[in-house]
């Protein structure tokens, strides 16, 4: 398919999702964008602030250049500012509360993330990732259709069962895992498909890594696995090194059930972004699903943007990392 081919696929996606204007330009304008290195981005746990498409645009994401105030977004995920917003830390567990709905009153919008509400929670876009062509072997039980209607100044009357900013498309459970955890969108449009994997990681409390990475099926499912230093994740090089699905790796997933949570909030305030001793892992399990972990050098492992850090049992976590090697 040529570039003009696929732009005019994606425009029909969009428009078959009945979403604003302002969405259709904007998604044609990100996917013109894509071929540019993407920027060092500091998100703070507290305002969760890339733009996602979700259905019609899969991976795309609003690259940010500077920091924004809480007074120019409201919070749509879990905060710090507003009693009873923040993830609280009780040494044992990190609490996770649920997401915080933006309230239309106050007249600001929220900086959006590709979200769908169902049974009452909110799943956000997941750091999981499946192909089109592989979608269809991990559709499950339909669970629901989308309305659309939420955007960026919806308030909280407006986040009601299966309502989205994703348009029109149908819901699934994922063959493998809880829907409680993880669902999917999934349409064909003049036989292309669009699909998307969605994840509620609010409302918890995580005691342990498995809390988690567990709902994930890691251990025994890795296919393969390669990694990207952080100069190449950085500058969009691409530049992937395999690595071997052996003692290391396996030793790294086990550690990571029992890793320690730690709220992501004042790791981020004390600068843990600030260096680029980073390395990223990303694990192709059986069923074709992409999981994408970020490794810091302290020992420290995330997972998409959930505000947590897992602190995994040194030996585990050195031997995956010296492994690691152009």
């Amino acid at each position: 398919m040529n570039e003009d081919q696929f732009q005019t696929t994606y425009k029909k996606a969009v428009d078959a999702m009945k979403s604003s204007e302002a969405m259709k330009q904007g998604l044609v304008h990100k996917m013109e964008q894509t071929r540019r290195p993407r920027k060092m981005v500091y998100i703070a746990a507290s305002v969760l602030l890339a733009a996602g498409i979700g259905l019609a645009g899969p991976s795309i994401w609003q690259q940010l250049n500077g920091p924004v105030s809480p007074e120019q977004v409201a919070q749509v995920n879990p905060g710090t500012s507003g009693q009873g917003s923040s993830v609280t830390d009780t040494s044992a567990s990190i609490v996770i509360p649920k997401i915080e709905l933006p309230d239309k009153a106050t007249g600001v919008a929220a900086s959006m993330v590709a979200l769908i509400v169902y049974k009452g929670n909110v799943y956000t876009q997941a750091a999981t990732r499946v192909d089109a062509a592989d979608a269809a072997a991990l559709r499950g039980e339909k669970l629901g259709r989308t309305t659309g209607g939420i955007d960026e100044w919806s308030g909280k009357d407006e986040y009601i069962e299966l309502a989205s900013n994703i348009g029109e498309a149908d819901i699934y459970a994922v063959k493998g895992y809880d829907s409680g955890f993880l669902v999917m969108s999934y349409t064909e449009i003049d036989g292309q498909v669009y699909a998307d994997l969605y994840e509620h990681t609010n409302g918890i409390t995580v005691s342990s890594g498995a809390d988690l990475f567990g709902k994930l099926n890691l251990q025994g499912r890795i296919s393969a696995a390669r990694w990207e230093s952080f100069a190449s994740w950085n500058n969009g090089g691409q530049q992937f090194t395999p690595l071997a699905v052996g003692e290391a790796l396996e030793g790294f997933l086990a550690a990571l059930q029992t890793a320690k949570p730690l709220a992501a909030d004042p790791l981020i305030e004390q600068g843990i972004y600030d260096s680029e001793d980073r390395k990223i892992l990303y694990l192709q399990l059986e069923d074709n699903a992409r999981v994408e972990l970020t490794l810091f050098g302290q020992g420290l492992v995330r997972y998409g943007q959930a505000p947590v850090f897992f602190e995994v049992e040194s030996g585990a976590f050195q031997s995956l990392w010296n492994s690691m090697n152009p």
